[in-house]
């Protein structure tokens, strides 16, 4: 049974590549023993396993299959089939139309495919795909990042966390973050677009976001290179009376 508390792990927030103590976007979420793995960029699988160990996972939920928030499902794939792990079934993956074949084209080294659904059940996302893990009702909607990419919003009975993904300022995140006790959104555009479409928040457009869905919190994560966390943060709270927090790698928030 939950107590309607969710916990919102950093396991990383680095782009576009990990740095020497941040590794790239990785999340723990948990509920009423729960645990799902909310992206997993390059260098997330080791601080995951403070936590969890991968056969103790409910379920790994993949925002889109750029390799910062997607590539330890790689070095997951060989420790889940051929090493220490003894797994039941396969682990219940979402993830961007394709992802299934996507790792099984860099994996596959002879005539024989590798066998990726022996380690995940993969289910594609769609726009306004619905799932429940647990406690834990997921919510995923399509957001602009010119690739396929989600967004998903993640609720129990006392509490809402809503994650961007990698998105430019969309309709369909702000309808997905309304009255969201946690919205956990990128900023890593420095400065907006000067030709070309935009694919990120900037941390202004972060704050307007929380403001317009009415977010309760704001936790900025996934911060260029170019600004710093502090910096992100207070151009982002120019945009938003709420509290605004940075994604620091090892923290876990409780909400609700």
């Amino acid at each position: 049974m939950s107590d309607g508390r969710l916990d919102l792990t950093v396991l990383g927030c680095a782009t576009p590549y990990p740095a020497a103590d941040n590794p790239c976007s990785g999340y723990l979420v948990s509920s009423g023993g729960a645990r799902i793995w909310m992206d997993a960029g390059s260098g997330t699988l080791g601080p995951l396993q403070r936590y969890v160990r991968l056969d103790e996972l409910d379920a790994i939920w993949i925002s889109h299959l750029h390799a910062d928030h997607s590539a330890d499902l790689l070095t997951a794939y060989y420790g889940l089939l051929f090493a220490d792990i003894d797994l039941a079934s396969p682990i219940p993956l979402y993830g961007p139309p394709g992802t299934a074949d996507r790792l099984a084209h860099f994996l596959t080294n002879t005539p024989a495919r590798s066998p990726v659904e022996s380690a995940f059940a993969v289910t594609e996302l769609h726009d306004g795909h619905r799932t429940t893990v647990g406690p834990l009702r997921l919510t995923s909607r399509a957001v602009a990042h010119g690739i396929p990419a989600f967004a998903v919003r993640i609720e129990t009975a006392g509490a809402s966390l809503v994650y961007s993904g990698d998105t430019a300022p969309c309709p369909s995140l702000t309808e997905l973050a309304e009255g969201c006790d946690v919205l956990l959104c990128e900023a890593e555009s420095d400065r907006p677009p000067s030709e070309g479409e935009q694919v990120h928040h900037t941390p202004e457009d972060t704050g307007d976001t929380a403001r317009t869905s009415g977010a309760a919190r704001l936790i900025v994560t996934h911060v260029g290179r170019f600004l710093t966390p502090r910096q992100a943060v207070a151009r982002a709270a120019t945009h938003y009376d709420g509290p605004v927090d940075h994604a620091a790698p090892g923290v876990t928030y409780s909400i609700g």
